[in-house]
């Protein structure tokens, strides 16, 4: 895949997360995708984003930043919302809070198959602090 291609195609996957599409994820995610070294097939990945916005009811992801090396993709995402009770085991408790993820994608046969993050969880600690 050429890198306008897969630039293109990660652009639609973000559209259909913020879409909250679920029916079209399979045309963006591998059947066998792994989270964090983590087999957990595309009903897991499913779930966990339906749980994530069930938890983060104004969830949106931004691109900041977008790098793509195919088959690979290494992007920047910015959050600004408003989770519900915890929040990677912090307790945000409806506080708005902005914070970014660094996302590394690995795609096979056109869709997402690896997908490793690291959210900046010190920067939600530091809002919810005060400092």
């Amino acid at each position: 895949m050429l890198k306008e291609e897969l630039s293109t195609l990660y652009r639609a996957y973000i559209d259909c997360l913020n879409r909250q599409e679920w029916a079209s994820l399979d045309q963006f995610v591998h059947a066998d995708v792994s989270h964090n070294g983590r087999s957990i097939g595309l009903s897991g990945y499913r779930s966990m984003l339906e749980k994530d916005f069930d938890e983060i009811p104004d969830l949106h992801f931004y691109i900041e930043l977008l790098i793509v090396d195919p088959p690979s993709i290494a992007s920047r995402l910015l959050f600004d919302c408003t989770p519900r009770g915890n929040f990677l085991d912090l307790p945000v408790s409806g506080r708005k809070v902005s914070f970014a993820e660094n996302v590394f994608y690995g795609f096979q046969e056109g869709r997402i198959r690896r997908v490793s993050s690291i959210i900046d969880k010190a920067a939600i600690e530091a809002q919810i602090s005060g400092t």
